[in-house]
């Protein structure tokens, strides 16, 4: 299989030295990409800035914004056989970005942000990519709800969900547990190294690829 993944998060400038971000280490995008290669999967890995070791065997593209990364799955997405988007993609970004640093003078600072380009979303809607389609959502609360209500919205054919509020897995952490949302069933996950989970997905996604 033609196996595209996203990982790692996104950074929106606001000025030359600083930028908006969140706490995505890439761990678990990398790891599901060397598993795939492993598999023997052609993978091309879309990752934003991580310190993450990019596995042997790949396609590395490295994109730095929400927008970029937009722009590099639309160019590559056609060509897949799956598609597995496990980037923490910003949603908002900063309505313009300073030419110079932005200098500490007021109490408070008011920011306006706009929103980023849905990039799973437009999989189907806007890529019209018809390949296995695989997302990621980091939860705090109502988990499975609200992976299933982002599995229907952005016609994916499974969400792999986890609660990022617990301190023990998720961002930064080695190991995960996970919740597979499929249109009609959910399956858990326990708790594992990122890399074993990696492997499960893998296989995971394998399955759905049509016979």
């Amino acid at each position: 299989m033609k196996i595209l993944i996203t990982a790692g998060p996104t950074r929106e400038p606001l000025d030359p030295v600083r930028y908006l971000t969140n706490r995505s280490s890439g761990k678990m995008g990398y790891a599901i990409a060397d598993a795939a290669a492993v598999a023997n999967h052609h993978v091309t890995l879309i990752s934003g800035p991580s310190n993450e070791e990019v596995p042997d065997g790949i396609d590395y593209i490295p994109v730095e914004t929400a927008e970029e990364m937009y722009q590099a799955v639309q160019n590559y997405i056609g060509k897949m056989d799956a598609a597995i988007f496990a980037a923490a993609v910003s949603d908002y970004r900063p309505a313009s970005i300073a030419e110079q640093k932005i200098k500490k003078t007021e109490d408070t600072l008011t920011l306006k942000l706009i929103k980023n380009p849905d990039i799973l979303g437009s999989a189907r809607s806007k890529f019209s990519y018809q390949g296995v389609l695989v997302g990621f959502a980091a939860e705090t609360e109502n988990v499975e709800s609200n992976a299933r209500a982002k599995l229907m919205r952005k016609q994916c054919d499974l969400v792999i969900a986890n609660d990022v509020s617990r301190k023990d897995i998720g961002f930064d952490s080695n190991e995960n547990e996970l919740l597979l949302v499929y249109p009609q069933t959910t399956e858990s996950i326990p708790k594992a190294d990122k890399h074993h989970l990696a492997h499960i997905i893998i296989e995971k996604v394998t399955d759905l690829q049509p016979k």
